[in-house]
């Protein structure tokens, strides 16, 4: 119990956006330090969220009206200009986990691994942020109906049937391997080389995913920025969702260990 206990007790430092008012022992609310700095980045995270929220909305609205912007070339113009086999090949694996149904098979395999190690939280919680993500995605993706990159503009065609705005390649990445981690920052144990691996494999395709979606003529750069103001905001909703039934899992747990 106390390990579910300490466990709880690093997400809540771990995680921004939670905040937490405790009573005093005779009834009267108060608010540790730490509470209050939790309620800090509570309100820095509400207001990071707005602005990524009021961001996305406008960017959406402008894909709609426009197929490409005056900077969205210049600037796939000079990714795509790169010409090495070998980062072209670390482009095309970059994009690798986000094709066709790999997203739901390595999805619905993560989560199983979660319940095998009693840790229902962290499945639901994942389940929530890529399976919302990719709702999300499409939905925004109908709504926007903004064609792919043209050949005649980039050099050659992205084959696929759909719309350009938001990559879901992108929301994919930042809700599943963002998801873990926050997850691995968590409960690994802190200053541990399994806790720093994990964090830097999780990190790495998040950040060289939106570059690759550029390099192969999939997105347009606004498509790339799109995701990421999206799904970084269903990640810290997802995120929060965790917290409540992590806390609430943990109450549980201490319910029944009274009981025994």
């Amino acid at each position: 119990m106390n390990e579910v206990r300490d466990e709880a007790e690093e997400i809540g430092e771990g995680v921004e956006g939670t905040a937490e008012v405790t009573a005093s022992s005779n009834g009267a609310a108060h608010e540790s330090p730490r509470r209050r700095r939790e309620s800090r980045r509570l309100l820095r995270a509400e207001v990071y969220y707005a602005a990524a929220l009021a961001a996305f909305a406008v960017l959406a609205v402008l894909a709609h009206a426009y197929a490409y912007f005056a900077w969205d070339l210049r600037l796939a113009r000079a990714v795509q200009s790169v010409n090495s086999t070998a980062w072209a090949a670390f482009m095309e694996w970059a994009s690798v986990f986000g094709n066709r149904w790999t997203p739901h098979a390595i999805t619905v395999a993560t989560a199983l691994l979660f319940f095998a190690w009693r840790r229902r939280s962290e499945a639901f919680g994942l389940a929530l942020s890529a399976g919302g993500g990719a709702i999300l995605s499409n939905v925004f993706k109908l709504l926007v109906a903004r064609p792919r990159p043209a050949a005649e503009l980039v050099g050659f065609a992205y084959r696929s049937r759909e719309t350009s705005f938001p990559s879901g390649h992108v929301v994919f990445y930042v809700c599943y391997f963002g998801f873990l981690f926050f997850v691995a920052y968590a409960l690994l144990p802190r200053r541990s080389l399994r806790r720093r691996a994990a964090l830097a494999l999780a990190a790495l395709p998040v950040l060289v995913v939106g570059l690759s979606r550029v390099y192969l003529r999939a997105h347009w750069p606004s498509d790339v920025l799109g995701a990421y103001l999206l799904s970084g905001v269903w990640l810290g909703f997802s995120l929060a969702m965790y917290r409540r039934w992590k806390r609430r899992a943990t109450f549980h747990t201490e319910e029944e260990s009274d009981e025994v």
